[in-house]
């Protein structure tokens, strides 16, 4: 079996989406905080928790049907290497212009279709960043193409394709 350079998996078995090193470590992250009894397994509550903190939508329902998916041993709790493949499908499965899209409107606060200076002073000190109003302008202008001081939908898009988050 081989591994690719954009994580799928070569060989006899079915091509499957694989989540980088990353990506892994930022699950198991997640599935720790969210394992309180440190049982090295969780309950379909945390599973509803853990997916909602990672930025999904899941209702109880499909958390439920999902814990029992997984949940082999039926004992109501699914451990890491579950989840890790729970959300390896989400993540792979999400559309990468979707979550550009819902980010650019995290940004554009008044919905003006444009990220001003204000919405990533406002954003910058949500996130705890102390950055100075210098370093502030610097990253508008470095992706400002049509030089109107703030940055459009389009030019989110393409800060956003030149990440290794989309």
């Amino acid at each position: 079996m081989m591994v690719d350079d954009i994580g799928l998996t070569h060989g006899r078995r079915k091509t499957r989406p694989r989540l980088s090193d990353e990506q892994q470590d930022e699950m198991k992250e997640a599935f720790d905080l969210f394992d309180t009894e440190r049982s090295g397994s969780i309950d379909y509550h945390e599973l509803k928790v853990a997916i909602r903190a990672l930025g999904f939508k899941i209702s109880k329902r499909n958390a439920i049907k999902l814990a029992r998916e997984y949940d082999t041993n039926d004992t109501g709790r699914i451990n890491f290497t579950d989840f890790l493949d729970i959300m390896t499908k989400k993540i792979t499965s999400r559309d990468p212009k979707e979550e550009i899209s819902k980010a650019f409107q995290l940004f554009d606060e008044e919905n003006k279709g444009k990220i001003t200076l204000r919405n990533l002073r406002s954003i910058a000190r949500e996130l705890g960043e102390n950055l100075s109003e210098d370093e502030l302008q610097a990253m508008i202008e470095e992706f400002d193409k049509d030089l109107d001081g703030e940055i459009n939908q389009n030019e989110f898009v393409y800060i956003m394709s030149q990440s290794s988050l989309y």
